[in-house]
């Protein structure tokens, strides 16, 4: 017997059998058959082992196709804590039916010091012979993602040679348009292109030359909120949709200024240089790295397919190439200290006017006590310098120690907050399942458009000039559009089943954490107040008169907070103003005192 066996059959920790199977497609060993098969493997190769030492991880009704199965999950927990030993399949497919996934998953594994061994493939790391298995199915995995890879960029190459836009959401300043030229055999073909938008290209143009002369995210989103200036979907513009616009290369006209710096990143360019005439935009291919269920990510910009593209530029290349460079300058020098690094509620608190968060803000002066004074202003007065909201500031000191004064009141009488969460806790059990099954879905479809996506992309480079072509592009945005979708909603549903969900660990957990907290809090550091104030409080509302704390959980919590200064100039004086009334709110208001 090998020495890794021979230390498996001494580790104290336990085996975990991992059961799944599709109650949807009927398909597959049964749950209890897949059990019983590998419970026999264990006891034949590891004979004194028993039943207790061995666990069951069961999901039913789960596809394979990625990782988001609760037992699945509650398994990988398991071993973080480093309770399992190794763990026992009936077959690969049954923990992963995506080999290249499963080798990233091995190596969790392996960090853990964990044996994997499927039964029916007789893949057991424990043996030399197993492991070369596993390794000789990874490197074939990996194999089979780079062909597809040099696939897809081969076809992106094609494309990049003809500029055209291939689909998808278009960038503030441009719609897709479709034309249609001779390539010179005679035959007609359509390809679709950017069109400039009049009123969008402006605006365009305007952020560009607002930063060229501020230097300054801030200040250019300042004048935007100040103005009304808003986004295409009516949104207001923030300092990231403003850095995505000037990062856009789209915009860059293509001359001489584009041409030497392209050239000088070493950047692969489909054009000739006399094609770099100033007057068509630039087009950039591979420029975003697309996952299911997950934001899309910019490549580095060594990784880009260049090409000139069939619209307008907008931009000269040495304007854009100097927004990237003060860009880059600004992100050098960008770390600021914290405005106050001993505010309680920042993230936590927000205005009850325009529902924007309130941060907090060093003021020069201290208090009786010696402590300098720091107010929660609201982001969006800040920003908009008191255009877009006028909100009083208000007193942070006196604010933050009089939160942590009334939840010490709670934990001494903190059976109503207690009940509150177990009704909230049996809420979200009750609706957890459902909301698991739609999670599971949705992904699944992310994945399967993503796939159908890159096939479409393969495809469209063979079908140039033929009647399949508009058919595929809009077979494309049609599948984009429905991504989009999933994506909101799977973030609503995550957001959902997150909000005051609690194992039966960390309910006990809070439990014990609320009825100590008035004996520990005055010993806590700042980050450990922030954290336990995170626990209980859901979300703070300051109103400019009233402050308003909801808790997680909790519908009729009534609690007086008093003398707390609110100001609406932007250094509140040293004393709290007693007439300033506060709650702690669950649902309906309920006024202290």
């Amino acid at each position: 017997m090998e020495d890794l066996q021979v230390r498996l059959i001494n580790d104290p920790r336990k085996f975990a059998v991992y059961t799944r199977k599709s109650k949807f497609t009927g398909k597959g060993e049964s749950i209890d058959n897949q059990f019983e098969t590998c419970k026999e493997y264990i006891k034949y190769h590891y004979p004194d082992t028993k039943d207790e030492d061995i666990l069951e991880f069961l999901d039913e009704g789960y596809s394979g196709g990625n990782t988001n199965r609760p037992h699945f999950r509650e398994l990988m927990n398991s071993i973080k804590k480093n309770e399992i030993k190794a763990v026992v399949v009936y077959r690969l497919d049954r923990i992963s039916r995506n080999v290249a996934d499963f080798a990233k998953m091995y190596q969790e594994f392996a960090l853990m010091n964990v044996a994997f061994i499927s039964t029916s493939e007789r893949y057991d790391t424990s043996t030399s012979m197993g492991r070369a298995m596993l390794n000789i199915a990874t490197v074939f995995a990996q194999l089979e993602r780079e062909t597809t890879a040099e696939r897809i960029r081969d076809n992106m190459h094609e494309l990049a040679k003809t500029g055209r836009w291939l689909g998808g959401t278009t960038p503030t300043g441009y719609k897709s348009q479709e034309v249609t030229y001779d390539k010179g055999d005679g035959k007609t073909r359509k390809l679709h292109k950017l069109a400039t938008v009049p009123e969008e290209a402006e605006l365009v143009r305007m952020i560009f030359r607002l930063f060229l002369e501020m230097d300054s995210l801030t200040k250019v989103e300042t004048y935007l909120l100040q103005h009304h200036i808003t986004t295409k979907n009516d949104k207001d513009y923030t300092r990231f949709s403003i850095k995505n616009i000037l990062q856009n290369p789209v915009y860059m006209r293509a001359d001489a200024d584009a041409w030497d710096y392209f050239e000088e990143l070493g950047i692969e360019l489909y054009a000739e240089q006399a094609d770099f005439n100033g007057k068509n935009g630039v087009i950039a291919y591979n420029k975003t790295n697309q996952k299911a269920s997950k934001a899309h990510e910019i490549r580095d910009v060594e990784e880009w397919i260049i090409a000139v593209g069939k619209h307008h530029g907008l931009i000269s290349g040495a304007d854009w190439i100097k927004t990237q460079q003060l860009l880059a300058n600004n992100a050098s020098k960008s770390y600021r200290k914290p405005r106050s690094n001993v505010a309680l509620l920042s993230g936590l608190l927000f205005c009850g006017k325009c529902g924007g968060f309130m941060r907090p803000k060093l003021t020069s002066r201290k208090n009786a006590a010696g402590e300098r004074i720091y107010t929660y202003m609201c982001e969006t007065k800040e920003k908009s310098r008191r255009k877009n909201c006028d909100m009083k500031t208000i007193n942070g000191n006196t604010l933050d120690k009089a939160i942590i004064e009334e939840i010490k009141k709670l934990s001494a009488n903190s059976s109503d907050f207690i009940q509150g969460l177990e009704r909230t806790k049996l809420e979200i059990q009750t609706h957890g399942q459902e909301i698991d099954r739609q999670l599971e879905g949705l992904r699944k479809t992310l994945g399967d458009n993503q796939k159908e996506i890159t096939s479409l992309v393969n495809v469209m480079a063979r079908s140039e000039g033929t009647a399949a072509y508009d058919h595929i592009l809009n077979q494309i945005n049609e599948l984009d559009a429905k991504s989009k979708k999933a994506e909101q909603r799977i973030e609503e549903l995550v957001s959902l089943s997150k909000k005051d969900a609690y194992s039966d660990e960390e309910f006990d957990m809070l439990r014990q954490m609320l009825q100590s907290f008035g004996d520990t809090v005055d010993n806590m550091s700042v980050e450990q107040k922030r954290a336990a104030l995170r626990v209980f409080i859901e979300r703070v509302e300051w109103d400019g008169q009233d402050m308003h704390v909801y808790l997680f959980g909790s519908r009729e919590v009534e609690v007086d907070l008093s003398g707390v200064k609110g100001d609406k100039d932007e250094e509140p004086s040293d004393t709290a103003d007693s007439s300033d009334s506060m709650w702690v709110e669950g649902g309906e208001p309920l006024r202290g005192g």
